[in-house]
C-alpha cells in the first residue's frame, strides 16, 4: 500500500471522526432547525451588513475634496465592521455545521 494511500485513508478516517465528534457535542445543544429558525439570524446579519455600508456611505458624502474620514468616523466604522464581521462568521458557522451535518434540520 502507498503513502498516497494511507494518506487518503487516513484522511476519510479523520473526517469521519471529525464529522462524529462535531454532531455529538453540537446537535444536542440545538433544537431541530427549520428555515424559519435561521431567519432572525440572517436579518440581524443583514442589518449589520446595512448599517456598515450605510456608515461609509454617509462618511463618504459627508466628505469634502476626498478627504480622510475623522478618527471618529473610522472608529464608527471599525465597530461597526466588527459587528458585520462577526455576525457573517457565526452565520457561516452554521452553514458550515449544517452542511457537515452537524445538525439536524427539518
Amino acid at each position: 500500500m502507498t503513502n498516497q494511500t494511507q494518506n487518503r485513508r487516513l484522511l476519510m478516517a479523520l473526517d469521519a471522526k471529525i464529522k462524529e465528534v462535531n454532531r455529538a457535542i453540537i446537535n444536542p445543544v440545538l433544537p431541530e432547525l427549520r428555515l424559519s429558525d435561521l431567519t432572525p439570524m440572517l436579518e440581524m446579519t443583514a442589518r449589520a451588513r446595512a448599517d456598515y455600508l450605510q456608515a461609509i456611505y454617509e462618511i463618504g458624502h459627508a466628505s469634502t475634496n476626498n478627504a480622510v474620514p475623522s478618527s471618529e468616523d473610522i472608529e464608527r466604522l471599525a465597530g461597526l465592521r466588527k459587528v458585520y464581521q462577526e455576525l457573517v462568521s457565526a452565520t457561516q458557522a452554521f452553514e458550515t455545521a449544517i452542511e457537515r451535518e452537524y445538525l439536524d434540520v427539518e
